[in-house]
C-alpha cells in the first residue's frame, strides 16, 4: 500500500482497489457461485436485514474459493492497513435476487472501532464483485468517516459524512474497516448481484464470528506454514467440527 492510499484510508475508512480480476477470472469464479447456489442449496439462508442469502461456510463448498481469500493484491494492502499478520474470520458467498419494491437501506456498523489502533480498525471486510454494479443494481454504500474525528451516531454521520456509492465491473475489489457506518443498497432491478465477501483480522487479535467453518486441511494439514498460520485462528465452530472429526486441536 502505497502513502496516497493509505491517506485516503485513513480519512474515509475504506479503499476501492479497482478491477483486481480479470473479466476471465470473474466468469470461472461467477461460475464457480453458481454451481455451488445449485449444489449445495442447503447451505445457503436468508439474511432478510440486507435483501440476501449467503453461504457462510465456502471452504466446505467451493475450496477454490481461497484463491480469491488469500489472492496477494488483497491480503497486501489488508496486512498494511491492520498493522499485523493477518488471519481469516469469516468468508461468505451473498446474493441480490432481481427486486421490484421500493428502494430501501439498513445502516450499521459490524463492530465498535478498535480506538487505540491508528485506523481504528479491528477488521477489514472485502468484497469482491462478481457481477457489474452500477446506478442500475444492487449496491454498496459507505459514509467515509475520518479515523481521528469524533464517531458519531447513524444519522449525524450520514449528515456529515454523506453517502458513497461503490460501483464497479465484475472483479472490483473494496476494502473498509467493518465499523465504518455502510450498507446494502436495495434498488428495483432486474440484475442480480453476486459477491464474495471476506472478513480479515489479526492472528494476535480475537476472531470476529462464529459463521465459517476453517477445514483442518488448511490449519492442521497445509504443508505452507504462513497458510495455517492464516487459518489458524479457529472460531468455536470450527472447534466443534474439529472436535466432532476426529481433527486434534
Amino acid at each position: 500500500m502505497n502513502a496516497q492510499d493509505h491517506t485516503f484510508f485513513h480519512q474515509n475508512g475504506y479503499l476501492l482497489l479497482g478491477q483486481l480480476f480479470s473479466p476471465q477470472d470473474a466468469t470461472r469464479f461467477r461460475a464457480a457461485f453458481d454451481h455451488d447456489r445449485k449444489e449445495w442449496r442447503a447451505m445457503w439462508h436468508s439474511l432478510d436485514s440486507a435483501y440476501q442469502t449467503v453461504n457462510c461456510d465456502p471452504l466446505i463448498t467451493w475450496p477454490g474459493v481461497d484463491e480469491i481469500i488469500r489472492h496477494p493484491r488483497i491480503l497486501a494492502p489488508t496486512e498494511a492497513i491492520l498493522g499485523g499478520p493477518l488471519c481469516l474470520s469469516e468468508a461468505c458467498l451473498r446474493h441480490m435476487a432481481p427486486y421490484d419494491g421500493e428502494g430501501w437501506q439498513h445502516w450499521h456498523r459490524d463492530r465498535p472501532h478498535w480506538e487505540e489502533h491508528p485506523l481504528r480498525t479491528a477488521y477489514v471486510h472485502a468484497m469482491i464483485y462478481l457481477t457489474d454494479v452500477d446506478e442500475s443494481t444492487h449496491c454498496f454504500s459507505i459514509s467515509p468517516e475520518t479515523a481521528d474525528a469524533p464517531i458519531l451516531d447513524k444519522e449525524a454521520q450520514l449528515q456529515r459524512g454523506g453517502i458513497i456509492d461503490l460501483h464497479g465491473l465484475a472483479g472490483t475489489v473494496v476494502l473498509f474497516n467493518l465499523s465504518v457506518l455502510h450498507t446494502a443498497t436495495i434498488r428495483p432491478t432486474q440484475q442480480e448481484r453476486k459477491t464474495v465477501q471476506i472478513y480479515y483480522g489479526r492472528q494476535d487479535q480475537p476472531n470476529l464470528s462464529n459463521h465459517t467453518t476453517f477445514p483442518a486441511r488448511l490449519w492442521r494439514e497445509h504443508p505452507d506454514s504462513e497458510t495455517r498460520a492464516f487459518y489458524s485462528v479457529l472460531n468455536p465452530k470450527s472447534r466443534a467440527f474439529a472436535k466432532a472429526f476426529g481433527a486434534a486441536l
